[in-house]
């Protein structure tokens, strides 16, 4: 059976992809279009897909402003019989009621990816408005001829609460195209180079934690950190150093976090990846928020382990993660600190092989591709 050609409608800046939610759309649609032909229509902030595999057009308004979106409705239309598109994909469910009226338009199904239950997502943010967005993500899930959800537990809730069709929901994650673990000779290299960068001794124990602290859930794991797991820590006789990576943390916050010796903040780094590689545990005291914590799948991919508050490990199955993911119960900091102080949490054991089997992009996405040509 022919792979159907995709059009792919993202309301939001994507490219460049550097941030996590950015990374899942850039990753899933470039791994898709070797799959398939794909095709693009993005907001108008975005910079040109480049040389990602796909044609992109900047067109769309943003989110904030979705319902303008009404005067790019027949460009769209241009767009879909120009190329020749048999899906409409809607990534987040902000412009479902787009891909409602595009259907009605030109006859293609249109499916909805959604990276959270984005109604508790504002709940959590204490967003006004959170309930009415609530009935309409329903009612676009509801709509759809098929819906991706992150995880499988979303997808369950969706199932139980909205009653939608569990024959048109599927789980399709995020991916790494990491297919082995970093070898620890490699580790130790760059976790020497880490601690000499520093003027830290072999000794010194590195934890990470990264993001982007435009986020509320980021920026209350930074609360925890701080007046949670820190007074934990200084009790233990052990000498440790949290690096904290990701943009836009305010000055006022830069100034709490460099009132503590075991805090390096790092700011935005170009490389991500030589911290995965470099630390020796990767921390994820997240407790607000819903979808998968594209940071815990990254440090898992890098054979990095990690401890994680239960709602932060959300869509990764203990089974498949193995002794790398170690899950303390939300709230439970005095637990999450001796954790980290304990030295049987980190063992040089390996990712599973089932942990790259299940985030492999080129596996995701052939799932996904199973499902778009039953429609």
């Amino acid at each position: 059976m022919k792979a159907p050609s995709v059009l792919g409608i993202v309301s939001y800046q994507v490219f460049p992809a550097q941030m996590g939610g950015q990374k899942c759309v850039a990753d899933f649609y470039t791994h898709l279009a070797k799959q398939t032909k794909v095709v693009l229509a993005v907001s108008k902030e975005n910079e040109t897909a480049g040389t990602m595999g796909f044609q992109s057009y900047p067109f769309l308004f943003h989110h904030r402003i979705g319902f303008a979106n009404l005067f790019r409705v027949y460009p769209l239309y241009k767009l879909i019989k120009k190329e020749a598109i048999d899906v409409i994909s809607i990534e987040h469910s902000y412009l479902g009621w787009l891909g409602i009226l595009l259907r009605w338009i030109t006859k293609r199904p249109f499916i909805i990816r959604s990276h959270n239950i984005e109604a508790l997502r504002f709940r959590d943010m204490q967003k006004t408005g959170w309930r009415l967005y609530a009935v309409y993500e329903r009612w676009v899930h509801k709509k759809a001829d098929f819906s991706f959800f992150i995880t499988a537990e979303e997808m369950k809730w969706a199932i139980e609460q909205w009653q939608l069709d569990k024959k048109k929901c599927s789980v399709i994650t995020y991916g790494t195209d990491l297919q082995n673990p970093v070898s620890y000779t490699d580790k130790a290299l760059y976790r020497k180079q880490l601690s000499a960068s520093h003027q830290l001794t072999d000794q010194t124990k590195l934890f990470l934690f990264n993001g982007s602290f435009d986020y509320l859930p980021n920026l209350d794991a930074l609360r925890v950190i701080i007046s949670e797991l820190l007074p934990v820590l200084q009790t233990q006789a052990f000498d440790f150093r949290i690096l904290i990576c990701g943009r836009w943390l305010s000055k006022q916050w830069q100034d709490v976090l460099d009132a503590y010796p075991e805090i390096i903040y790092k700011g935005m780094v170009e490389d991500i990846s030589y911290y995965y590689k470099g630390v020796d545990c990767f921390i994820n005291p997240v407790t607000l928020g819903s979808g998968i914590k594209i940071k815990l799948v990254d440090a898992l991919s890098y054979n990095l382990t990690v401890v994680s508050a239960r709602n932060g490990a959300r869509g990764v199955l203990p089974e498949i993660a193995g002794q790398k993911l170690v899950v303390l119960d939300d709230y439970d900091w005095q637990g999450f600190a001796k954790a980290m102080a304990d030295p049987a949490t980190i063992q040089p054991i390996d990712t599973p092989e089932a942990f790259y089997k299940a985030f492999n992009w080129n596996a995701i996405v052939q799932k996904a591709l199973l499902s778009l040509q039953a429609l």
